[in-house]
């Protein structure tokens, strides 16, 4: 069973799971890089959230808005639209998928932390179950002829370190 969800046949429907997600946030990344993106509002937003008889939001993920967040939104403005782009563009080519899937997954548990459902929840999970699939999920992609080039140019690079000097004593 293990060979077959990773095989050639299953790799197809990982495939369209793969790019069917990076559309996801290709779009997502696109509307937020040209028609602009601010996450003040969302950001003070998950503040309030934090707060009141049931709060949706953690008081430790709070501080990190509160103290690191809102501080750095300039730099957060950016990180979101680019970053959701770029996992978009990784996804659907194919191309540094592992990388893309968890800087995806990544963004998914920080929305989820900040306690927005919509569609985080679906997301996330397609990103796992893809990690999970390993080189199958890129088996039709750009890293399938990729991969193997870095690991041989990775794997030479390890083979002409040099050894340590070591000393020999006679027997």
């Amino acid at each position: 069973m293990k060979n077959f969800l990773k095989g050639p046949q299953m790799a197809i429907i990982w495939t369209i799971l793969r790019i069917w997600l990076g559309v996801q946030w290709l779009t997502a990344g696109w509307g937020k890089v040209v028609g602009g993106f601010d996450a003040s509002g969302y950001l003070q937003g998950v503040l309030a959230n934090a707060t009141g008889e049931a709060p949706t939001v953690q008081a430790w993920y709070a501080t990190f808005i509160e103290g690191f967040a809102i501080p750095n939104v300039g730099l957060i403005n950016i990180l979101i639209p680019w970053g959701e782009l770029l996992v978009g563009i990784g996804l659907i080519l194919g191309a540094a998928t592992i990388p893309a899937l968890i800087a995806g997954a990544f963004m998914n548990l920080n929305f989820l932390l900040a306690g927005t459902l919509s569609t985080n929840p679906i997301f996330y999970t397609v990103a796992i179950v893809l990690l999970f699939t390993g080189a199958a999920s890129y088996h039709y992609g750009v890293d399938r002829f990729i991969a193997p080039y870095i690991k041989a140019r990775f794997h030479k690079k390890v083979q002409t370190k040099p050894t340590d000097k070591t000393v020999n004593f006679p027997a």
